[in-house]
């Protein structure tokens, strides 16, 4: 395995100063390792992985330098835009090393939503023309790889890619300062689905908040047919959320968001917000954190989520950080003449015997799909 330190300072010798991406659980050793020991100005964690490719661009643009974009792979349908329109050698010509985490590895068993993702990796950056390393957990060998991967990037100033495998990176424990907060994630998601109409349904972000919406309704005994579990496309649970409520009018639709899903597709927040769904909560549980990948900070604890929203057409936006306050606010999100927000300051962090959905995400979509129709 290769320790965290170590491999920064194989990327900074060779030659690499600036860092941008979205956090991955195979990366989440050196992420955090990243998040720790490089200045602000040399390192930001991006809304999503596009906008790290661009923010690399510029990079280059400024210094001459050779960029490092991380990401997980389910984050390439995010950068083959910028990549190929922009940072190709036929058109501007920026070198730039990716960083990827290779979920759904040929031959590693994975979750579902990885499978088809991980069997593909190759082929589709291939179909790119982007040189790719599979990075060795021996150490020489990986400094030997990063530095032919960074001059390739230079002679053909092109994007190159490094695929990391499973249990590539060794332990690297980040130092954390948790903010001043009370309430736990699990106890507001159990709250406000408690809140939710007999006939209402829910649309659950990917990650933890899913895995601790399906052990609640297990504890309960009262089935999963009234919630769709996105365990993968991060960001995209809200307008999943929005098409359902737009074509049944009467029902209530509930989306759990996540910070990290919300900001990473923010533009979806002016459409549901011009929506003028009445039937339509969106619900951000803002922790401030990418939680489920490691932990790494996300910048919504320091701007207005409530206040973008209002900005964006929602009838009603409010922060709550409590469990009376949010069964408050969804009092009023439910009375509200349109699309209503609610943003609510959880603690991070989650119960470490937390499972896993143990029906299929086709299982779980044709039990939601017959709840609708009955």
């Amino acid at each position: 395995m290769l320790k965290p330190e170590n491999y920064l300072n194989d990327l900074t010798n060779a030659g690499i100063e600036f860092f941008a991406g979205v956090p991955d659980s195979l990366l989440k050793q050196i992420c955090a390792c990243i998040t720790d020991k490089l200045p602000a100005n040399n390192h930001i964690i991006t809304a999503n992985e596009g906008a790290a490719i661009g923010l690399a661009i510029g990079h280059h643009i400024a210094t001459n330098g050779v960029p490092l974009v991380y990401m997980q792979n389910s984050g390439l349908g995010n950068i083959v835009n910028p990549v190929m329109s922009l940072a190709s050698p036929e058109v501007y010509g920026v070198p730039m090393v990716m960083l990827i985490g290779w979920r759904g590895q040929p031959g590693i068993k994975d979750e579902p939503q990885h499978v088809h993702q991980g069997r593909v990796t190759e082929a589709m950056l291939a179909s790119m023309e982007v040189p790719v390393w599979v990075l060795s957990k021996d150490p020489d060998t990986a400094r030997n790889q990063t530095n032919e991967a960074v001059a390739t990037a230079r002679r053909l100033n092109a994007p190159v890619a490094i695929l990391v495998e499973k249990g590539t990176f060794d332990s690297y424990s980040m130092s954390n300062e948790k903010p001043a907060l009370t309430l736990k994630r699990e106890d507001a998601i159990i709250a406000a689905a408690a809140q939710v109409e007999d006939n209402g349904v829910i649309v659950c972000t990917t990650g933890m908040p899913s895995r601790e919406l399906f052990e609640y309704r297990a504890r309960e005994a009262a089935g999963h047919q009234r919630d769709f579990l996105t365990v993968g496309g991060m960001g995209h649970a809200s307008q999943i959320a929005l098409g359902i409520a737009l074509k049944q009018p009467s029902r209530p639709v509930y989306c759990f968001d996540g910070d990290g899903a919300a900001l990473m597709h923010m533009g979806s927040l002016a459409v549901s917000g011009q929506s003028g769904c009445s039937n339509f909560v969106h619900i951000v549980l803002n922790n401030g954190a990418h939680e489920s990948v490691g932990g790494q900070p996300t910048v919504a604890f320091k701007i207005d989520l409530p206040a973008i929203a209002k900005a964006c057409g929602y009838v009603s936006a409010v922060s709550v950080d409590s469990i009376e306050s949010l069964e408050q606010a969804m009092v009023e999100a439910k009375e509200a003449a349109g699309p209503s927000f609610v943003e609510v300051r959880v603690l991070p962090g989650h119960r470490s015997d937390i499972g896993r959905p143990t029906t299929t995400p086709a299982e779980n979509k044709k039990a939601l799909m017959k709840h609708l129709q009955a």
